[in-house]
């Protein structure tokens, strides 16, 4: 149970810094009643990622299906965990904008 609390807790983060179509995709992808539609999308990218040598599919896909297919899997939820919890620290952090008076240690 603490597995699906820390994994929800880091989509929730990962969420909120989303573009709004892309959130709403993913709160609607979240839900327990999209499971319909959360798996197939999930092989698609995972089967995508894989193919990823191919022009039009990419390694991107890979992590995202991952993500989908750790919703319902509790096995793969903490690794995926600990995935969120890297990009959130490589990728988000520099994005963040410093401001000109803060000065630098």
């Amino acid at each position: 149970m603490r597995d699906l609390h820390e994994f929800d807790l880091a989509m929730d983060r990962l969420q909120a810094r989303l573009p709004g179509r892309l959130a709403g995709m993913v709160r609607y992808l979240r839900r327990p009643q999209s499971r319909l539609v959360r798996i197939p999308a999930a092989a698609f990218l995972v089967l995508g990622g894989v193919f990823s040598f191919l022009p039009v599919l990419g390694l991107w896909m890979l992590p995202l299906g991952l993500f989908l297919v750790a919703i319902d899997l509790p096995a793969l939820r903490p690794p995926m965990t600990r995935m969120l919890h890297w990009i959130e620290r490589k990728w988000f952090a520099r994005g963040e904008p410093t401001r000109p008076d803060q000065s630098q240690p």
